[in-house]
């Protein structure tokens, strides 16, 4: 199409502007669609990006910044705030929903991931992190639970959040008859304690986020438990385990001591009785009350023995007397502790820790 240029002198000797072909001119919508409401993430404008939106109502402006279709984002232009773009939570775990707030479970290790934190109400979060529940003695002692640490005002920025789910450790057998720790589980800065094993042959129960209980031995001292909160936090993470007892009349301990749990101690030995888990404790961050991180129950040897039960909250039942009876495992994601094992049998694996994370979604 021929361009007629215009200037001054054109202007001034015919006082009109010279006619052209707009026959050729498509695609050139105004871009700007007015309204008496907002635009939304899915109203998909036909001239995509850069269009531009007039609310009538409240004269504020918005422009397609990104116009993929039915998750639009329009920023506001028109000195107002409040952009409307789709909504984003934080991505990583099982992802529920309890009336207002959203629930991150983590059952095994990954991220949990905010890259709009606006949609985090005050950025702060709520969390559970249970360490894995330690592995019961042979001929031992219940394994003690995986430290339980909670919060309820955790703040959080826009950055992805590493996320480690503790393991249970492995129930004493053979040779290596005292249970290994539970690992250690971990949120940010929050790390909770993997369990201490169970004490196995003439040993003591082994420190953790709940101690573990004492072994039974070949002669008849009493073996300690191991410590719990260890290392300390304020609250504290478990507790202490406990302590075996011999039999009147034998040559050696027979009855073996529980593991820590979250809310209690292990129980220790008497009579024929060996040491119950101690009891874990109850929490409601999934929106139902659930019960963690409890003690492993310790072994009976010898006729007439009765083995320690497993705390509340995921601990093993201990070993019978028989020569080859097995410590329960600890229930996995509850950090439970496992039962101790016979001499000839062995002990409960620790269960796997758990980590939630809950927030009120705006």
């Amino acid at each position: 199409m021929a361009q007629t240029k215009i200037t001054d002198a054109n202007l001034a000797s015919s006082g009109t502007m010279p006619a052209w072909d707009g026959s050729n001119m498509t695609n050139m919508g105004d871009g700007i669609t007015k309204s008496a409401n907002d635009p939304t993430i899915s109203t998909n404008p036909s001239d995509g990006v850069g269009t531009i939106w007039a609310n009538t109502t409240t004269g504020q402006m918005y422009m397609c910044t990104n116009a993929t279709a039915g998750a639009n984002i329009w920023t506001n232009i028109g000195g107002g705030s409040g952009d409307i773009q789709p909504i984003t939570i934080p991505q990583g775990g099982t992802v529920t929903t309890d009336g207002d707030y959203k629930v991150h479970t983590f059952t095994t290790s990954g991220t949990f991931n905010i890259s709009h934190l606006s949609q985090v109400l005050n950025s702060q979060v709520e969390y559970l992190v249970v360490g894995g529940g330690g592995g019961g003695g042979a001929y031992g002692g219940g394994a003690g639970a995986g430290g339980f640490r909670t919060g309820t005002t955790f703040s959080v920025s826009e950055q992805a959040y590493t996320i480690t789910v503790g393991a249970g450790g492995t129930g004493g057998s053979g040779t290596n008859k005292t249970g290994t720790d539970g690992s250690d589980s971990i949120f940010s800065t929050i790390t909770s304690t993997g369990g201490g094993g169970g004490g196995g042959s003439s040993s003591n129960g082994r420190d953790g986020g709940s101690g573990g209980g004492a072994g039974l031995g070949g002669t008849a001292t009493n073996y300690s438990a191991g410590q719990g909160n260890t290392p300390s936090t304020s609250p504290s993470q478990g507790n202490n385990g406990g302590t075996s007892v011999g039999v009147a009349g034998q040559g050696h301990t027979q009855r073996a001591g529980g593991g820590g749990g979250a809310s209690a101690v292990g129980g220790t030995a008497s009579g024929n009785q060996a040491g119950h888990g101690g009891a874990g404790s109850a929490y409601s961050i999934t929106g139902s009350s659930v019960t963690y991180a409890g003690g492993g129950g310790g072994h009976a040897y010898s006729s007439g023995g009765v083995p320690g039960n497993g705390g509340a909250g995921g601990g093993g039942i201990g070993g019978d007397s028989a020569y080859d009876s097995v410590g329960a495992n600890g229930t996995t994601n509850t950090g439970g502790g496992g039962g101790g094992g016979s001499e000839g049998g062995s002990g409960g694996n620790g269960g796997a820790g758990v980590v939630i994370i809950r927030y009120k979604f705006q």
